[in-house]
């Protein structure tokens, strides 16, 4: 497969401890469809049939990015795929998310729009010769979709298709709950170097938990006057080498469920 240079974000540990950012290519085995042509994709189904779609996102992430479920679901993937050489399509930058519409921003799609989205996307990868697909889903609220798949392989025999909540995945899970057992939406759980903005400052305080009860029967205005600043509690940001930490595991458990053996 050709390979494609890049630029990524690697984190270094400094000697007293704090974390860096610095841009570096480097020359990997992955296929963004975003690098790639239309050849350069058939080329590649030739010998293989696997692919990734992230879901992501556009909504209210307190101070942290709108697209943060987009951001990370494809980073993920991306770089999972890396050394297995499996294409990664861009991540589909909306989803469904109603109840945060009174957040300038944010954007929802209908549940019904939405699962009728994804079916064509599957259909077209499977149309174009994929075969074996892993949806990567970085927003709680596109659920809906997990069904759609199930009918869809049993629409296309010999399809194959999973569907990857890598933020709550179990491995991701119990890093997360190591560090800290309170992370909720827009807490330190989704503040990595590359969903924060520039310029905006974090709270250092502890937010109270949200009560959760009084959200489930209010509509957006209500939603946003019971969370506020959209956090739903808990720290807004935590050491980087933590969030490293948990990323690694992110990276590696999603690339396990990549890996060719793991679809006999």
């Amino acid at each position: 497969m050709l390979r494609f240079r890049r630029t990524e974000l690697v984190l270094a540990l400094q000697a007293e401890g704090s974390v860096a950012c610095a841009p570096q290519p480097r020359d990997e085995k992955g296929m963004r469809i975003t690098d790639a042509n239309w050849s350069i994709v058939e080329d590649y189904l030739k010998k293989d049939d696997r692919a990734v779609l992230p879901l992501g996102s556009t909504e209210q992430h307190g101070y942290l990015s709108l697209s943060v479920d987009a951001i990370l679901s494809e980073r993920v993937a991306v770089e999972a795929a890396e050394p297995l050489g499996v294409p990664v399509f861009p991540a589909v930058p909306y989803g469904i998310t109603p109840y945060y519409l009174a957040f300038p921003g944010s954007m929802s799609v209908r549940a019904a729009t939405y699962m009728a989205l994804i079916r064509d996307l599957l259909d077209s990868l499977y149309k174009t010769g994929f075969r074996r697909i892993l949806i990567v889903n970085g927003h709680g609220g596109n659920s809906p979709a997990m069904p759609v798949t199930m009918e869809w392989m049993s629409d296309h025999p010999g399809a194959r298709c999973r569907f990857h909540n890598w933020y709550n995945a179990p491995e991701v899970w119990k890093k997360v709950q190591e560090i800290d057992p309170v992370a909720t939406h827009a807490s330190w759980l989704e503040n990595f170097p590359w969903t924060r903005l520039p310029g905006v400052e974090m709270p250092t305080q502890k937010k109270p938990m949200v009560d959760m009860s009084k959200i489930k029967d209010r509509g957006p205005e209500g939603v946003r006057q019971v969370i506020g600043d959209g956090n739903y509690g808990g720290y807004y940001q935590r050491d980087d080498t933590e969030m490293m930490a948990i990323w690694k595991v992110a990276v590696e458990e999603t690339r396990g469920l990549m890996a060719g053996s793991t679809w006999e």
